[in-house]
């Protein structure tokens, strides 16, 4: 599944991954491959994903930069302030606001 998390401001994430859990209006769930399609709105809370193989980018809140990485079977988190995601034909889109 390829993914692409954005907030007005940047890409926090782009890349592969094996699956997404995020903050639904109606409690959390989690996107799998060959998921239906679906457009929610998200919640305030914790965006967490796991890599897939093959080169992705994300935003590191430490150092405040974009890093690309390829390690399959990484956990990355990040903490939304709500937005929108929509799935249709493994491929995955987030728009989020960051967190206040």
């Amino acid at each position: 599944m390829n993914i692409t998390i954005l907030t007005p401001d940047k890409e926090i994430f782009h890349g592969k991954i094996v699956s997404v859990k995020v903050p639904g209006t109606l409690g959390q769930f989690q996107v799998l491959k060959n998921h239906a399609p679906i457009v929610s709105s998200l919640e305030a809370g914790e965006v967490s994903l796991v890599t897939d193989g093959g080169s992705y980018r994300y935003y590191d809140e430490e150092s405040g930069t974009i890093k690309n990485d390829s390690l399959s079977g990484k956990k990355i988190s990040f903490i939304i302030g709500g937005g929108f995601i929509e799935v249709l034909n493994n491929e995955v889109s987030l728009l989020v606001r960051a967190k206040k």
